[in-house]
């Protein structure tokens, strides 16, 4: 008997029936939901691994270049219906599943999004391995396998709780445990000298052990590796110790791993949390590093040749110590002098920068570093009087050398580390054409005079596999009718819709198409919330992370001035509004867990009271993630993106809300900027000051309480919660928070509510002119494919990592 074709409805549904038996340990009548959705993941998984075995020895067999991506971050959710998209198998494994009963998008909501990234640096990168596989370039994505990641947030009266996630309880049916791959990383000790041969003796070692998990490209062409490392101490149990009754203490090495792998972003306010921090970093930085030179010698010999068959990129600066570490590898154990080591490291390396906020840019203490990594303290002196000199010589000042130092001498003496990943590539990328000039002038001016060719821009993308395809199929097949399949293969083809925006019948259906995802989420959030929301109205959506600079306040504010214009002018003919939030806020950002907590006062207050009816609906969405965005993102009618200007590096939420025909209301900030010249000024709505003149408000002395004084809507807004309008348990909850507006406004809330109110009263009015809206939202979707992070990856792969 032969067996059937793989990606048929008999081949799926057979490995579906043996998985189940073989491998989960149960029948058809025995087997709950959960079994199935295991034998469903492994017998897919069956299909996938032979793609990854052939897309590998490909790779081998052509002695191709890897990429090499490390990121302290890959948000990337679920996979199952992601693999089964980019396999073309969906429909066959629906069918498959049919013929016992079963549905496979109940099934698609069993499985935990994976809990490991926080925001849109983790999505970039989950992204990015997604367009890297499609694009057919290989590759490995490098990071932690945490055990709980970021945290689930549930809220309690408004307040945000911290959860463990627990992703990991039932363990992850897509990943192999690869023992083979396995690298000691070393903490502490002292470094010494045997007949000139530096020999770094840690006094603490811990095993890395790599996870691998498949990553499906588009139809399936090659299947790439995202390596995750768990940690282990040699040692796991004293017996000594467990025998003599110190049960707690017999486990201390274990825990002390453990605690490498358990959570994201643990907070750093304190010491211990510096530590954890900064071990975590090296760890992972550590294994993938001794990972990509075990794997280079044992294929190509000599180390020599790694710039040519390896390409290292830093995504922000969590692995910068991965720089230090390459030279200590290629010194102390490839036997290479400074300078061969130095050039080898730099002509790998590249680097990309995320941000442009001085907090950010980490950096550690000197001592803690030394402390922690002696070896590599040496190693970064050592970079670091190479580089001073080279500054010298070029005839930089005193101020520009001290800028340039990978040691800030101010106050106490910290490693910089974007500094050290800025020298130690050879190319350091800004995200957004904004962005990366802003680099130049602010955070890496000195760097830039220095190493002037060293930067250069690569705006960021999202998937549309998952943005458009995946998660809006209502629109993607209306859009297959208009112009057929090519866009699916190429998002540029989107283009095709620009020439049919003014199609009033085509813009009726896309409108349809809304609707009907409204619907979809509003029945969704009233189980989540048990708020009703009328899918009628206009649905304005800021999800992102909870942070002072993307101006969840801002917006705030300005609905609880709408909310009053209701109240006093109900003869107006108001366009019912649903504002919908969602993010969380780090567990030790007070601001920014008080921004949440007043989301929830408003939300409170506005959606009980009468007087505005279904006009205006406030919602807090608890523990955004992936898979709600997937809910959220294609019923979105406006997306909020009010940064600071100069202060989003460039957002991907934009992105994706823009290709899901959404209009965007936001500042001429990050990818904002590059959006608008796509789309057109016509077809989003920009409001507020610009960088400079963010920028010059600051350097000028600028006055937010006489901007407040001189606004009555702003004022009325900010004093009314500041006064206990929204708290009335407890009238001073947000007198400082908005104390706070009235006399630094650092993030300019003030300075742009007048325009910000403007420009959603401009919202309104297109809203109320219905072909133009739908016009616009075509164009939005038509104009967006450059966004692709297909186009992104493909100038990396030429311009950076010569691997095109």
């Amino acid at each position: 008997m032969t067996s059937s074709p793989t990606g048929t409805t008999e081949h799926l549904e057979a490995g579906i029936l043996r998985a189940l038996r073989h491998r989960v340990g149960k029948t058809e009548t025995a087997a709950k939901p959960h079994d199935w959705y295991n034998a469903t993941v492994l017998a897919l998984r069956d299909d996938i691994i032979d793609n990854w075995f052939a897309s590998t020895s490909r790779t081998h067999a052509a002695g191709g270049k890897r990429v090499y991506y490390l990121s302290l971050e890959f948000l990337i959710g679920r996979l199952l219906r992601d693999a089964l998209a980019n396999l073309g198998c969906s429909r066959a494994m629906e069918q498959a599943l049919e013929q016992h009963g079963l549905d496979l998008a109940r099934l698609e909501e069993l499985e935990p999004d994976a809990a490991l990234g926080n925001g849109g640096l983790g999505r970039l990168a989950a992204c990015f391995m997604e367009s890297l596989a499609s694009l057919d370039i290989p590759a490995f994505g490098y990071g932690i396998r945490y055990i709980n990641g970021m945290f689930r947030q549930r809220i309690d009266e408004g307040w945000q709780v911290e959860l463990p996630e627990t992703w990991l309880a039932h363990g992850n049916p897509w990943e192999f445990e690869r023992r083979e791959s396995s690298y000691r990383i070393g903490f502490g000790g002292e470094v010494a000298s045997d007949e000139g041969v530096i020999r770094w003796n840690p006094a603490e070692v811990i095993e890395a052990t790599a996870f691998d998990t498949p990553v499906v490209g588009w139809q399936g062409k090659r299947v790439n590796t995202l390596r995750l490392w768990n940690a282990a101490a040699l040692d796991p149990i004293q017996l000594a110790a467990f025998n003599a009754g110190d049960h707690a203490g017999a486990l201390a090495a274990q825990v002390r791993a453990d605690s490498l792998v358990r959570v994201l972003y643990p907070a750093d306010s304190t010491p211990a949390g510096q530590e954890l921090r900064l071990r975590q970093e090296f760890f992972f930085s550590s294994a993938s590093i001794q990972d990509i030179v075990r794997r280079h010698i044992q294929y190509h010999g000599d180390i020599r040749t790694l710039p040519d068959k390896a390409a290292i990129q830093l995504n922000d600066t969590h692995p910068s110590v991965a720089v230090a570490e390459l030279m200590r590898l290629l010194m102390d154990e490839q036997h290479l002098t400074f300078a061969e080591s130095w050039a080898i490291t730099k002509a790998t390396i590249a680097y990309t920068n995320h941000t442009l906020l001085p907090e950010a840019l980490e950096s550690w203490p000197l001592p803690l570093f030394e402390r922690l990594l002696p070896r590599h303290m040496q190693i970064v002196y050592a970079i670091n009087a190479h580089v001073l000199r080279e500054a010298r010589k070029a005839g930089l000042d005193d101020a520009a050398v001290a800028a340039i130092s990978l040691i800030d001498e101010h106050g106490e003496r910290r490693v910089r580390m974007a500094n050290l990943a800025f020298v130690g590539a050879h190319s350091v990328n800004g995200v957004a054409a904004l962005h990366t000039d802003l680099m130049k002038q602010t955070v890496f001016a000195d760097l830039h005079k220095l190493y002037p060719d060293r930067i250069n821009n690569k705006t960021n993308g999202v998937t549309p596999r998952r943005w458009l395809h995946q998660s809006n199929p209502r629109l993607t097949g209306l859009i297959r009718e208009a112009i057929g399949d090519g866009f699916k293969a190429d998002a540029e083809g989107l283009s095709a819709l620009a020439a049919m925006a003014g199609d009033a019948a085509l813009g009726e259906r896309v409108d349809e198409v809304k609707r009907a995802n409204k619907v979809d989420l509003a029945n969704h959030l009233r189980e989540l919330t048990g708020i009703r929301l009328d899918p009628d109205a206009l649905f304005d959506v800021q999800i992102k992370r909870i942070h002072e600079y993307k101006r969840q306040l801002l917006n705030l504010i300005e609905t609880v001035a709408l909310y009053d214009q209701i109240r006093s002018h109900p003869e107006r003919d108001w366009v019912p509004r649903v504002k919908i939030f969602g993010g969380k806020a780090a567990p030790t950002y007070h601001n920014a867990k008080l921004i949440i907590k007043l989301a929830n006062d408003i939300a409170r207050r506005i959606n009980s009271d009468p007087s505005v009816g279904e006009v205006l609906k406030v919602v807090f969405v608890p523990n955004y993630n992936v898979s709600l965005a997937e809910r959220i993102i294609p019923a979105a009618d406006l997306s909020e993106q009010i940064s600071t200007a100069g202060m989003e590096a460039s957002g991907t939420g934009n992105m994706k809300f823009a290709f899901n025909g959404a209009l965007t209301i936001g500042t001429l900030d990050g990818a904002n900027i590059e959006i608008m010249e796509r789309v057109g000024r016509e077809n989003i709505v920009i409001f507020g000051l610009t960088a400079e003149e963010v920028a010059a408000k600051r350097a000028e002395g600028y006055n937010p309480r006489e901007v407040i004084e001189g606004s009555r809507e702003l004022c009325q807004a900010v004093n009314a919660i500041a006064s206990g309008v929204f708290s009335p348990d407890d009238p001073a909850r947000y007198a400082g928070l908005m104390d706070a507006i009235y006399t630094s406004d650092w993030f300019m809330v003030a300075a742009d509510f007048d325009a910000y109110a403007a420009a959603q009263r401009e919202v309104d009015r297109r809203w109320n002119d219905r072909a133009a809206w739908r016009q616009s939202a075509i164009q939005n979707i038509a104009n967006v494919g450059w966004f692709s992070s297909d186009r992104t990856i493909s100038e990396y792969a030429r311009e950076i990592w010569g691997v095109l």
